[in-house]
C-alpha cells in the first residue's frame, strides 16, 4: 500500500481541514508514492522516536505533534529540526501529523469516554459541520457525584499516569467536568462558561492554576503527555481495523521528563 492511501484512511477519521488555522499537519516529509510496509506511531518525532522508527524498519512515522511546525528555513544537522528531517529522508521514512484535527476529531472524545462523562458538549468551537458544531475539547457530567480528589483518582486510573497536579480545593464536591487533552490554559475561561467545576488538561502553569481555582474552576492537570498518549493505542487499533498486510507498531509509552 502506498502513503497516499494510508493518508487517505487516516482522513477518514480526522480530515486535514479540521486542524486549526495555525496548526501544520499532514505529510511534512517523504513521498504520497512512498510504498509503505510498516508504520511506526508515537506522540512526538523526537531524535529517540525517529531512531527507534529507523531501527523498526518503519516505512511511516505518524505522530499527532508535527515534526515542523514553524516555517524551516533551512535542513542542516546544526538545527534539531533539521536533522530530524536529514534522518527521515536518509533512511527513507515519510512522516506525517494528525494533530489539532485528531484533537477536533478524537482526542476529546477519547478523554471524554475514559472519564465517562455524559451528555457531552464541544468545549472550545473551532467550526461546524452537517454535524453540528466541532472543535477542542469536551464538558460533560461525570458519572456520579465526587469530590475533585476522587476525580483526580479516576484520571490517574483513566490515563495510566502516576502523579497529577491539583489547583482547587481537593474535598470540593463536583458532577460537571471539562477535558482538553494537551495544552488546557487556553480553554479555562470556555470551561468556566460552559459550568464545568473541574478542568482536566495538561501543561497548567502557576498563575493560570491559581487564577482559576480562585473562579471556582478546580484544574486536574496530568501533564501534556499524559493526557495525550492515549493517541498512539487509538490510531494503532484504527489502522489494523482497516489495513492488512502492514505492521504496525506503538511506541511504548515513556514520559519526556524524569521526576527526582
Amino acid at each position: 500500500m502506498i502513503c497516499r492511501e494510508i493518508i487517505d484512511i487516516l482522513q477518514e477519521q480526522s480530515p486535514e481541514q479540521y486542524a486549526c488555522s495555525w496548526d501544520n499537519v499532514g505529510l511534512l516529509v517523504g513521498s504520497f508514492e512512498k510504498e509503505v510496509k510498516t508504520v511506526y506511531i508515537a506522540l512526538d518525532a523526537t531524535d529517540e522516536t525517529i531512531q527507534e522508527a529507523v531501527e523498526a524498519g518503519a516505512d511511516l512515522l505518524l505522530t499527532h505533534h508535527p515534526l515542523i511546525f514553524k516555517g524551516l528555513k533551512k535542513a542542516n544537522t546544526d538545527d534539531f529540526t533539521g536533522r530530524r528531517v536529514i534522518t527521515l529522508i536518509q533512511n527513507d521514512i515519510a512522516c506525517y501529523a494528525m494533530h489539532t484535527n485528531f484533537d477536533v476529531k478524537g482526542m476529546a472524545d477519547l478523554g471524554a469516554a475514559r472519564m465517562e462523562l455524559k451528555d457531552c458538549q464541544v468545549l472550545d468551537v473551532t467550526g461546524c459541520d452537517e454535524r453540528g458544531p466541532s472543535g477542542i475539547g469536551k464538558s460533560g457530567t461525570l458519572p456520579y457525584e465526587m469530590t475533585v480528589a476522587d476525580c483526580a483518582g479516576k484520571v490517574k486510573e483513566a490515563f495510566g499516569v502516576e502523579l497529577v497536579k491539583i489547583f482547587g480545593r481537593p474535598d470540593q464536591k463536583i458532577t460537571r467536568a471539562a477535558i482538553c487533552p494537551g495544552s488546557g490554559k487556553s480553554v479555562i475561561g470556555k470551561a468556566i462558561e460552559a459550568k464545568a467545576q473541574v478542568l482536566i488538561t495538561g501543561d497548567i502553569d502557576h498563575h493560570d492554576g491559581i487564577d482559576g481555582a480562585a473562579q471556582g474552576l478546580a484544574i486536574i492537570d496530568a501533564g501534556h503527555y499524559g493526557v495525550e498518549k492515549i493517541f498512539i493505542p487509538y490510531m494503532k487499533e484504527y489502522l489494523e481495523s482497516r489495513i492488512t498486510g502492514i505492521r504496525v507498531i506503538a511506541q511504548q509509552e515513556k514520559q519526556p521528563f524524569i521526576y527526582q
